[in-house]
């Protein structure tokens, strides 16, 4: 489950079942939204609403626990390493906000609207 906490007073403040073993937990950079990654039994990564914590996206593909997470740069993009020794990239947010109009993108890094996995 994942639970939040006043760090002042040590209450618990919302505790949410996953269903599964969670294993990594990200804050978007852009957005209200949290990235968590699971083990058994779903092996799943998932993008919640915040403070809703009503699920946004459900993106499966590894067959082993989702044991590693790490973010982009620029917060649009995740990199997760399972226990099947495979990575794999999601764009799952929108990126920086920029009035640059000279704003180049990358090809790991795609700006193109609609390019996020939703």
């Amino acid at each position: 489950c994942i639970r939040f906490w006043n760090t002042l007073s040590g209450a618990g403040l919302n505790c949410i079942d996953t269903g599964s073993q969670v294993c990594n937990l990200a804050f978007s950079k852009n957005c209200n939204e949290i990235v968590s990654t699971h083990g058994y039994s779903l092996n799943q990564i998932v993008v919640w609403k915040y403070p809703s914590m009503s699920k946004v996206a459900t993106l499966t593909g590894h067959t082993y626990r989702v044991l590693y997470l790490a973010m982009s740069p620029d917060g649009s993009t995740i990199v997760t390493g399972a226990g099947d020794e495979t990575l794999r990239f999601w764009q799952v947010f929108p990126g920086p906000q920029s009035d640059d109009k000279n704003n180049a993108s990358g090809i790991l890094f795609p700006s193109r609207p609609g390019s996020i996995i939703r």
